[in-house]
């Protein structure tokens, strides 16, 4: 497990910085994020995080639909932070110090193919619990492209496979999100067949869980995702936030508009989805200067 420093972060930022408790608040929250995102990509060693992996993760809150202003408190956070680890020696140089505030906006999210959605999709064989527990998974962020933390968070309750539609809800948003034929087919497979020889506990409202029957964790679905995308022999970096993207590219490739996608993930503004037009734009562009003959 990565060594994170929390408690003398913590104490660095009462005593040297003497911020006000809602700052001191907000910087150990944007902290605590970053460092859970740092476990999801098997980073092991603090001294292992360089400026190419920050940007990774500032392009991953943008996709989630942070503000602007949300962005730039984070990566006050972070210059706070390593700034802190490279004064006490704990790190031999500060990959911080070559981020430029929306520098990281520029690197587009990866998007899968058509075809590689569906060798994917197809490498769960559903012939156990795990595999129908994963079918239904993989089918189901690509139907909707719910987040991480709804997936994992979501109840049996959220979906109402009989007329299709997934309900998505916190305490400030909610929106509905159609599911193709054959995600219902699979979910009503997982849910009706699969899942109660497993969750023996009747109170457990979670959809998805391990194999003892407990709440799936973030860290367990990436290592999941990734699982398949190496037997599938895709050499894309893939994780559960690329059928988030691929989900909204296609969608857009296919003619649905982008206020309508902005609903369906949720985005509070339409700049966040607006990245998703640009990904299709420039993905044109490139096939037509190399097939059209006079463009060449």
């Amino acid at each position: 497990m990565m060594k994170d420093y929390a408690i003398d972060f913590k104490v660095y930022l009462e005593h040297s910085k003497k911020y006000s408790a809602n700052t001191l608040q907000s910087y150990m929250r944007d902290f605590s994020q970053f460092i859970q995102f740092c476990k999801e990509n098997s980073v092991k060693d603090i001294n292992k995080v360089n400026e190419e992996f920050i940007n990774k993760y500032l392009q991953f809150m943008i996709i989630s639909g942070k503000s602007h202003a949300t962005e730039m408190r984070v990566l006050a956070t972070l210059r706070c932070y390593f700034g802190f680890l490279a004064r006490s020696g704990i790190i031999r140089s500060n990959p911080i110090l070559g981020i430029k505030s929306g520098s990281h906006q520029k690197k587009m999210p990866e998007i899968l193919t058509d075809r590689e959605i569906i060798e994917l999709l197809s490498q769960p064989n559903g012939v156990d619990f795990k595999s129908c527990r994963d079918k239904a998974i993989l089918e189901l962020m690509y139907a909707t492209g719910i987040k991480v933390t709804e997936l994992v968070d979501l109840k049996i309750t959220d979906l109402n496979l009989s007329i299709g539609i997934l309900h998505l809800h916190d305490d400030k948003h909610e929106r509905i999100v159609p599911i193709y034929p054959e995600a219902i087919k699979v979910l009503n497979h997982y849910i009706n067949n699969v899942r109660p020889s497993v969750v023996y506990d009747i109170n457990e409202e979670r959809l998805f869980t391990n194999m003892s029957g407990q709440p799936m964790s973030r860290q367990g679905l990436w290592k999941l995702v990734k699982g398949y995308a190496a037997q599938a022999n895709i050499a894309k970096e893939i994780t559960p936030l690329t059928f988030r993207h691929s989900f909204a590219a296609h969608l857009l490739e296919n003619g649905a508009e982008l206020n309508d996608i902005q609903k369906m993930l949720g985005h509070s503004d339409i700049s966040t989805t607006n990245i998703y037009a640009q990904i299709v734009k420039s993905k044109y562009t490139l096939a037509y200067k190399k097939y059209h003959p006079l463009a060449k």
